[in-house]
C-alpha cells in the first residue's frame, strides 16, 4: 500500500479543478466522430490536441500514431510515456479512446452536443463520459500524484495509448498493438472506458465478454414458387431458418452447440456472493431493458447471465414475403443473424468452426447455405485475487472512502486485444455511472466523480509500485 497523503492529493485537485475542466471543455468541442469521414480532420485535430496537452502535463514523449495503410488510412491514436527512472518499477499502460459517437441537436439534445454545458455538478457534452472525460482525468491524476509524493516522475513507468477508432469497432487496433508491441510492453493495463454500479456503490469491473457474430444465408428454390403446387414437397429456407433458431437452445436455455461450454472459467462461490450483494433492482432493470420479464440459462441470476455466462442470440430472422396481406409462396431464400457472447475459456474461432458443422448437420438436402462471420472479440478476465486488482481496489477505496465492490461487463471491447497481444492483466478504472447516457442524447458526466477518478489514479501509481516491488512473483 502507498503512503501518498490523501489531504495533499485532494488539495491539489481542488486547486486545479477549474483549469482541468476548462481544458476538458476545449477538447470536448472537437467533434471527433470517427464513424463519419467528414469528421476525419476533427479526429486528427483531437489526437494532436491530446498529444500537446500531455506534453504540457509533463510527459517527455507524446506522439500521434497513424493507423491503417496508405491505401486505407485509419484514425490516429495517441501514445505517451513517462519513465519512472527506477529499473525495478512496474510499467503501466492506460488505454482509452478520443473518438466519439455521432451527435446532433435534433437527436434530442437539450444543448449543442459539442458545446460543453455545466448544470450543477454535471457536464453535458458528447464524449464527456465516453471517453474523453475518463481519459483526461489521468492527466490531472498524475500531477496530483507528483505533488503528493514530491516526485519528479511517476512511481511507475507510465504509458498511455488513446485510440481514435473505438467507436467504429477498432478495425486497426490489433494491427497497431502488434506493430508497436515492444514500445507498449507493460506489466499492467488500465482501461478507463467503463463505469461503476452507481455513485453510492463504486465498483471495479474485472472482465468483459467476447463476441462472435455471423449471418447465415439459406437458399432453396431458384425463385419464389407457388406453395399450392410445390409446398410440402420441397425444402423451405424460411422454415429451416426458424428450425435453426429454435434448435439453438435447449429447454433450460442452454446453448446446444457441441462443446460450447467446454473449458469456460466458471464463477467461484465468492464471485457469486459478491454479485448477490450488489443492490440490484430487477424491476428497475427490466424497465431500462424495455422488457416485461427475465429469461435465460437455468440456475443463474440475471446479473450472472449478463456478466459471466456465454450466450447465443438471434439478432434477426427473415425471408419470403413481408408485404401487406398474404402471398402463398415457398421463398427462395432466408437469413438468420446470430451473435455469441463469450466468456473466459472460450475461443471465437473454435465457436465459428463448431457452428459451421452444427448448421451443416441440420440442413436437409436441397438447402444451400453460406455463413459469413462479421467480427469477433476475445473475452478477458482478471481473477479477484490478482495483486494488481487489489491495488486498484485499494486506491479507489481511498478516493471514495468506502469498500470497492466488483462487477463485470456484459458487452465486449478491445480490452481482450490488449490482454492477448501484450500478455498483461487488464484492470478497469472507470467512474462513469449508468445515468451518463453513453451514445445517447444529453450524455453527461458527474464532475465530482471525474475528480474521484483523478484521485484514484493519484494513489494507484504509488500503490502499484509498492505491490510490484516484490519482483517477478508480483507480476505473475
Amino acid at each position: 500500500m502507498s503512503n501518498t497523503p490523501d489531504t495533499v492529493v485532494r488539495a491539489y485537485l481542488a486547486e486545479h479543478r477549474a483549469a482541468f475542466l476548462q481544458d476538458l471543455a476545449e477538447w470536448l468541442r472537437i467533434p471527433s466522430v470517427s464513424a463519419d469521414p467528414a469528421h476525419a480532420p476533427d479526429v486528427r485535430r483531437s489526437a494532436q490536441w491530446l498529444a500537446d496537452k500531455l506534453t504540457e502535463t509533463g510527459f517527455p514523449v507524446a506522439e500521434v500514431w497513424e493507423t491503417g495503410t496508405q491505401e486505407a488510412p485509419g484514425a490516429p491514436a495517441v501514445y505517451a510515456e513517462w519513465p519512472c527512472g527506477d529499473a525495478a518499477a512496474p510499467t503501466v499502460l492506460v488505454y482509452g479512446h478520443h473518438d466519439v459517437q455521432p451527435a446532433a441537436r435534433e437527436d434530442g439534445w437539450h444543448t449543442d452536443p459539442f458545446e460543453p454545458t455545466t448544470v450543477g455538478n454535471r457536464l453535458y457534452a458528447r464524449g464527456a463520459a465516453d471517453d474523453k472525460g475518463q481519459v483526461f482525468f489521468h492527466a490531472l491524476g498524475v500531477r496530483a500524484h507528483l505533488a503528493a509524493t514530491g516526485r519528479t516522475a511517476p512511481a511507475v513507468n507510465l504509458k498511455l495509448l488513446i485510440e481514435g477508432e473505438e467507436e467504429s469497432g477498432s478495425p486497426n487496433f490489433p494491427a497497431l498493438l502488434h506493430a508497436h508491441r515492444d514500445r507498449l510492453a507493460c506489466d499492467v493495463v488500465i482501461v478507463s472506458d467503463t463505469g461503476m454500479w452507481s455513485e453510492d456503490t463504486p465498483t471495479v469491473c474485472t472482465g468483459m465478454r467476447g463476441l462472435a457474430e455471423c449471418q447465415i444465408d439459406l437458399y432453396g428454390p431458384d425463385q419464389d414458387i407457388h406453395s399450392g403446387s410445390f409446398g410440402g414437397a420441397v425444402p423451405n429456407p424460411a422454415t429451416e431458418a426458424a428450425r435453426l433458431a429454435a434448435a439453438l437452445h435447449d429447454e433450460d436455455r442452454r446453448v446446444t452447440l457441441p462443446g460450447f461450454y467446454d473449458g469456460i472459467v466458471e464463477l467461484t462461490d465468492r464471485e457469486r456472493e459478491l454479485i448477490a450483494e450488489l443492490p440490484f433492482d430487477e424491476k428497475r432493470w427490466l424497465g431500462a431493458a424495455h422488457s416485461h420479464g427475465t429469461l435465460g440459462e437455468s440456475g443463474y441470476s440475471t446479473l450472472e447471465r449478463i456478466w459471466a455466462r456465454p450466450t447465443a442470440e438471434v439478432n434477426g430472422i427473415g425471408g419470403g414475403y413481408q408485404g401487406p396481406g398474404g402471398k402463398t409462396i415457398v421463398p427462395s431464400s432466408a437469413q438468420l443473424k446470430l451473435s455469441f457472447r463469450l466468456v473466459a475459456g472460450q475461443d471465437a474461432e473454435r465457436i465459428q468452426d463448431t457452428l459451421r458443422q452444427w448448421v451443416a448437420d441440420r440442413l436437409p438436402a436441397g438447402i444451400r447455405h453460406e455463413i459469413t462471420f462479421t467480427g469477433s472479440t476475445r473475452p478477458c478476465l482478471t481473477p479477484l485475487d490478482h495483486p494488481a486488482l487489489t491495488s486498484l481496489a485499494r486506491a479507489m477505496g481511498r478516493a471514495f472512502g468506502q469498500e470497492i465492490r466488483f462487477t463485470r461487463e456484459g458487452g465486449s471491447g478491445p480490452a481482450a486485444d490488449l490482454q492477448d497481444v501484450l500478455g498483461a492483466p487488464v484492470l478497469f478504472l472507470g467512474i462513469s455511472v449508468p445515468s451518463d447516457g453513453w451514445h445517447a442524447p444529453n450524455e453527461k458526466v458527474e464532475l465530482d466523480l471525474l475528480l474521484k477518478g483523478a484521485e484514484s489514479a493519484a494513489h494507484l501509481w504509488a500503490d502499484l509500485a509498492a505491490t510490484y516491488a516484490g519482483g517477478p512473483a508480483a507480476r505473475a
